[in-house]
């Protein structure tokens, strides 16, 4: 954690640290797994609505727990930003990360792949490789997700790329 700012420190340090080491073909083993991803995932969401930095909500889509759905959201300049998000487990999964999709943005940034999937090798893929099985669902939101946000959307905003829904509502009306 050398080099990270305090806040992403801090906020890592709170949530929890998984501990079995199972896939979507470990049977049982995986459920557990899956017990221990809720725990880190309610444990992030309570921290960030605690500091009022609530930016996502999402829930298994299936009842194996290998795919899931939700929303993601980024305030620039006073204006809320939402996405469609969702991902598969990989059946290599701890050792995998997900690859995390936001397909409305499909194409418009260069920072993603086909499918809407954000760009994670660079800085992401070897700190999950590093501390696998300890990192979840909730490790690849806050040092995934967040960071891509933040980096992507302001860019994508002042390019044009992506306009406010609102902005998009007034200029079809008129």
């Amino acid at each position: 954690m050398e080099g990270w700012d305090p806040s992403t420190k801090s906020t890592l340090t709170q949530i929890p640290l998984l501990t079995i080491k199972a896939g979507p073909r470990d049977g049982a083993a995986w459920t557990q797994r899956l017990k221990e991803e809720y725990k880190a995932l309610i444990a992030y969401t309570s921290m960030n609505k605690s500091k009022d930095n609530d930016w996502f909500r999402i829930s298994a889509a299936n009842p194996e727990g290998t795919r899931w759905k939700g929303k993601c959201w980024y305030v620039h300049n006073l204006l809320k930003y939402e996405f469609d998000l969702q991902f598969d487990i990989p059946v290599t999964y701890p050792a995998t990360a997900p690859e995390l999709e936001l397909p409305e943005l499909d194409g418009k940034t260069e920072k993603m792949y086909r499918g809407g999937k954000i760009c994670l090798t660079v800085h992401f893929k070897p700190l999950w490789a590093k501390n696998c099985p300890r990192f979840g669902i909730a490790h690849a939101l806050c040092l995934g997700l967040a960071p891509w946000l933040a980096a992507e959307i302001p860019v994508l905003v002042d390019s044009g790329m992506i306009k406010h829904k609102d902005d998009v509502a007034t200029s079809s009306e008129s």
